[in-house]
């Protein structure tokens, strides 16, 4: 199926480690590229070891990361291109600033309880905080602040793959980001996504 996007966009993924933000957003970014969509994934791990280079994890360090992937993600979005960004971005208060300054700013809640992502964590990295070799690691010593009012709200702990990936979808749809030539009618699951944006003040 062919999918044209109508505009740009900034599809900011967030939760804790290991919740499984980069698999969602790598799925995403695949359906769409293969359907045709201008869109680029812009990973946490991979910002890291290049836009990002030299930064530590401190709260300040934290925050300049998210505004560089924000900064990048609005150069994308302002000339039509669907930019997906996939990072930890523990603090509320820096995620409002990337919506601020983004367009068409779609966040996703990849919500995950913190014993399900350690269990999913294939680098150590839990057990290494708890041992305190990795200070202020978010979901041990440091905080998340999740999202109050997300565009999309998905818990890897309940949702397979393929669902987490339709909701995202099918919500830059209704948002009008993007436009499907011959999707089949209403899919199951698609009025609670139509609640949840009427009750933001899309619809």
């Amino acid at each position: 199926m062919q999918i044209v996007n109508l505009k740009g966009a900034t599809l900011w993924f967030t939760g804790l480690p290991s919740s499984g933000k980069s698999t969602i957003a790598r799925e995403v970014y695949q359906r769409l590229h293969d359907s045709g969509c201008a869109v680029e994934l812009l990973d946490g791990s991979g910002v890291r070891e290049s836009l990002s280079r030299g930064l530590g994890f401190s709260r300040e360090d934290r925050e300049e990361n998210v505004r560089r992937i924000g900064f990048v993600a609005k150069l994308l979005s302002r000339n039509g291109v669907i930019a997906i960004c996939a990072a930890v971005s523990p603090f509320r208060s820096t995620r409002e600033e990337v919506r601020g300054n983004t367009t068409n700013f779609v966040e996703v809640y990849v919500e995950c309880p913190v014993e399900v992502a350690e269990a999913r964590d294939t680098e150590g990295m839990y057990a290494r905080a708890r041992r305190g070799e990795l200070p202020d690691f978010t979901g041990v010593t440091g905080p998340y602040e999740p999202p109050l009012a997300p565009e999309v709200h998905v818990n890897t702990a309940t949702e397979s793959l393929d669902q987490a990936a339709w909701k995202v979808i099918r919500t830059l749809e209704i948002l009008g980001i993007i436009n499907p030539e011959g999707r089949d009618e209403a899919d199951t699951g698609e009025e609670s996504l139509r609640k949840r944006l009427a009750g933001l003040g899309y619809l």
